[in-house]
């Protein structure tokens, strides 16, 4: 199999990742939809790392949208550099919010993968989940507690990442179990998707750098032509899918994210039934 066809399914992969990264509907469900039909020319070890590699892209994206709320350096009286203290809390909110999962997922993140990676529990996650989010957004009340990322609590931001544990489950959604946990917790829609992107973060560049450790950093050129080319589509689609997402919940709701994975669910146990 040739690069360039590589490159393209590549380039494809990276799209689904830049969308299904940060609305609430699971990338892993779709990524099984996807491996029915794109089927990269490269070992299985590679392909781990790139699957992990791109997240990159998309969290790069999320780094230049926010970049202002999240350097924690800024100038000062006479023009010196000054440390903003508000962006300094922020990180470590979004770090301490990171360590039960991150707890769980190095003790049992194997072991995990071994019982739950699989179509049916794939499916379930994205139907419950679904469910949930539905329910959730029907029994809602408002004003709500939080209004923006930055006016959580430390104490909500590890309730927020004790329900980041959850997203250990494939199908469940990083993104979906951290939107979900935060309004439970009082977060308005646009703080608790906003928090989910600041969350990624340190998530994403902690797992990506443990892949590429793992891996080693010798690429061949066919492979390294893959991985950007996957990292750039998810970086550029990422742009959009945050953008959409923030002005789309000061208007909307997340029902129709609930319907969307029931949906999807559904269809990845007809693809299971099928096979």
């Amino acid at each position: 199999m040739g690069v360039l066809p590589d490159i393209l399914k590549a380039v494809l992969i990276g799209v689904i990742e830049g969308v299904t990264e940060w609305l609430p509907i699971s990338s892993t469900g779709h990524m099984i939809i996807a491996d029915r039909f794109i089927k990269l020319g490269v070992s299985e070890s590679f392909l781990e790392v790139f699957l992990v590699v791109i997240q990159l892209g998309a969290a790069l994206a999320v780094a230049v949208l926010y970049r202002a709320a999240l350097f924690p350096f800024g100038r000062g009286a006479g023009s010196r550099l000054a440390v903003r203290r508000p962006c300094l809390a922020l990180w470590g909110k979004c770090l301490a919010a990171c360590v039960p999962a991150a707890v769980v997922g190095l003790l049992f993140d194997e072991r995990l993968n071994e019982l739950f990676y699989n179509d049916i529990t794939v499916a379930s996650a994205l139907i419950v989940y679904g469910a949930v989010f539905i329910a959730v957004e029907k029994a809602r009340a408002s004003p709500r507690k939080f209004s923006s990322a930055a006016s959580l609590t430390y104490r909500a931001a590890l309730g927020i990442g004790a329900f980041q544990i959850l997203s250990l489950i494939p199908g469940t959604s990083r993104s979906g179990a951290t939107i979900l946990g935060a309004m439970l917790l009082g977060a308005s829609r646009g703080a608790a998707a906003e928090f989910s992107f600041f969350l990624a973060l340190p998530v994403m560049f902690g797992a990506s750098a443990l892949k590429l450790v793992k891996f080693g950093f010798v690429f061949s050129p066919a492979e390294a032509a893959v991985l950007f080319s996957g990292a750039a589509s998810a970086f550029v689609v990422s742009l959009v899918a945050v953008r959409f997402l923030t002005g789309y919940v000061k208007k909307h709701d997340f029902t129709v994210f609930g319907a969307y994975r029931i949906v999807l669910g559904l269809a990845v146990l007809a693809l299971a039934y099928l096979a």
